[in-house]
């Protein structure tokens, strides 16, 4: 399996969300989630409408779900951001109902595949001008990365993501020889 890498670059960030915007709000949304939550591509796509909206005008203050591999509670609230894409998406739906998936295939109307998700991503970033490799796990170390990138403690970041050392929680999201080297050329004592 082919490591991959979070998306370092905000205006490619934007530019993804853009062209999955004019594509399908729905792609927009469970992409704008996944990088701003840090949930597992399993974790995102199981989630249900009932997990982010109690109402179609009222939005939970905080998702709760049991993380598929870990068995663990995740508890952790909607950002603006977030909640503005999944408003965008859902008043695509207004017949959505608290049981059915937040992000139905358009085939089936069962929750969105992962080799699903993982095409969708790669095409977009593609037509963004992504290089680096890109896949579903991309939107959990994009959180980190730019968690991390924002001065968020590294335990904290570690805590989130469930990750059992610093060491792990470093080598995920993906800190380069550039992020390192700008250490020693930016200090000049």
């Amino acid at each position: 399996m082919k490591t991959v890498e979070p998306l370092r670059d905000k205006r490619q960030i934007e530019a993804i969300k853009k062209i999955l915007a004019a594509q399908n709000l729905r792609d927009a949304a469970w992409f704008t989630l996944g990088i701003n939550s840090g949930l597992r591509i399993s974790d995102l796509l199981a989630l249900r409408v009932g997990d982010v909206r109690l109402t179609p005008t009222k939005w939970r203050e905080r998702i709760q779900i049991t993380e598929q591999k870990t068995g663990k509670t995740k508890d952790f609230p909607l950002s603006a951001s977030a909640k503005k894409a999944l408003a965008a998406y859902l008043a695509t739906r207004p017949d959505a109902q608290p049981d059915d998936p937040l992000f139905p295939s358009r085939k089936h109307g069962r929750p969105l595949k992962r080799g699903q998700a993982w095409q969708i991503l790669h095409d977009a970033a593609q037509m963004a001008g992504v290089t680096d490799a890109i896949g579903t796990h991309t939107l959990r170390k994009t959180f980190g990365y730019w968690a991390y990138q924002s001065g968020v403690d590294l335990a904290i970041i570690q805590q989130i993501l469930n990750h059992s050392s610093p060491g792990t929680t470093l080598a995920y999201i993906g800190i380069r020889r550039e992020d390192r080297d700008a250490v020693y050329l930016g200090l000049n004592l």
